[in-house]
Order: structure tokens, then C-alpha cells, then sequence
């Protein structure tokens, strides 16, 4: 966490909340905790993490980003 009124740190987390509430949340009714959490992993290691875009990282899922990064680094040793 950062000092008092200094909010940069929370940004990205604010944002993946604000997704998480707006996308999956809203709207929906849960018959129990078990069936939440359960739509809640689903949302976030399937959905938002394989297939959702992220602008951050230049309009790719975050497994694309990070397939992306790998192969430049792979790239950059042969190199070398």
C-alpha cells in the first residue's frame, strides 16, 4: 500500500474489481457461496486471464502478453 493520498498503487486493482463487478457480478444471483466462488474462478483464470483484452497490454490477453514475452526472450538469446 502507498501513504496517505497517494492512490497509485491501488489503480490496477480498482480496475480489475471494477471489471469483475461490471461484467460478471451485476446482475447475477448465487444460490449459495459455493456456486459464487466457483463463477467468480471461472470468470477470472478462464475468462479474464486466456481471453479478455487488455489495453494495458497493448489490446492482447495476459497468456498472449506473457507467450509474447517468452518468445523474445528466446529470440534475444540466440541472438546473443
Amino acid at each position: 500500500m502507498s501513504r496517505k493520498g497517494n492512490c497509485w498503487d491501488n489503480a490496477p486493482t480498482e480496475s480489475f474489481f471494477n471489471s469483475l463487478k461490471n461484467e460478471r457480478v451485476h446482475g447475477a444471483a448465487y444460490a449459495n457461496r459455493s456456486e459464487a466462488t466457483s463463477d467468480l474462478f471461472q470468470y477470472i483464470a478462464v475468462f479474464y486471464n486466456r481471453s479478455r483484452l487488455h489495453s494495458t497490454l497493448g489490446y492482447l490477453s495476459p497468456t498472449m502478453f506473457l507467450q509474447n514475452w517468452i518468445e523474445r526472450q528466446d529470440q534475444q538469446e540466440m541472438a546473443a
